[in-house]
């Protein structure tokens, strides 16, 4: 040890102020790490979400042009003569 660091000042040594600084250094390093981790994680997420969404809007958007599409079917059917021919076309496609 050096001269500096065996001096006291009110029962604090030097070397005690040092340890404390390096280790609140060293927290405070891991903190950030963890953080800045934890920050990117969170944008890839929410980029997968908004991806996934769009998704799920393309998909729910094709289903309502296919009901829409069936819908339309269906009131064809009912305006054409009642018939057990013209139903039984309707579901072999």
């Amino acid at each position: 040890m050096t001269a500096i660091e065996t001096q006291e000042l009110k029962g604090v040594t030097v070397k005690n102020l040092v340890v404390t600084v390096i280790s609140t250094a060293s927290i405070v390093a891991s903190v950030m790490t963890t953080y800045f981790g934890l920050k990117g994680d969170i944008s890839q997420i929410k980029s997968s979400q908004d991806t996934e969404t769009r998704i799920s809007n393309i998909r729910i958007k094709i289903l309502e042009d296919n009901v829409a599409l069936l819908q339309k079917e269906v009131d064809q059917i009912k305006l054409q003569q009642p018939g057990s021919q013209s139903v039984a076309k309707v579901f072999q496609r």
